[in-house]
């Protein structure tokens, strides 16, 4: 779906997109520091949008089940990301800690920071993105509860609008046994915040 839509623009038409933005700005897109400015901008936005060309489903798909009996939490703290807000376009910096209690089977820590990565790369809104990372690992996993908390710094409101610096913005998503046990929940927040942990 992404790709198709991304394949109806050419390369050349959003470069010329990007100029047209540098001539609004008030600047001369044609004078020497900007020349190359539209090519910069387009390959930036490969990087900074590749999850729309990800499956974060796909990176959960091998999953063990030898882990001798292991059922206690599992916990990925400090998670760096970086996201750009839907609204203004503006980055969005921060961290993600995700937990789950497996049910008899787990997957290899690094697929849930490429999980967060393949979401965070896209347009995003921090409570969709808390979202998506916890059902990802609840539709993968089936564990005995999912717990996701997000902190970011959104650019939109430090650098425009309300100029509020030093501002970070806490999501959270629990599912299972994270929701519905006060006890659970409570084990994976102070996980979290042990040093280190934000």
């Amino acid at each position: 779906m992404t790709d198709d839509i991304r394949n109806q623009i050419s390369r050349q038409q959003a470069e010329a997109a990007v100029r047209t933005l540098l001539q609004w700005a008030g600047d001369d897109p044609s004078r020497e520091g900007l020349l190359d400015t539209p090519k910069r901008v387009v390959k930036a936005y490969e990087d900074w949008f590749g999850g729309y060309t990800l499956d974060a489903d796909a990176y959960m798909a091998r999953t063990f089940e030898e882990v001798g009996g292991y059922d206690e939490m599992v916990v990925l703290r400090d998670i760096e990301y970086e996201s750009h807000c839907e609204h203004h376009m503006a980055p969005i910096i921060g961290k993600v800690h995700v937990g789950y209690l497996p049910a008899g089977k787990v997957v290899g820590i690094s697929k849930l920071a490429r999980v967060v990565e393949a979401y965070a790369k896209r347009f995003q809104v921090q409570e969709k993105m808390t979202a998506q990372i916890a059902d990802c690992i609840q539709r993968a996993l089936q564990p005995r509860g999912v717990g996701v908390v997000v902190v970011g710094a959104h650019e939109c409101m430090t650098t425009r609008g309300v100029h509020k610096r030093g501002v970070s913005m806490v999501t959270s998503k629990m599912l299972g046994s994270f929701r519905e046990d006060a006890r659970t929940r409570s084990e994976f927040l102070k996980l979290i915040e042990m040093p280190g942990g934000r």
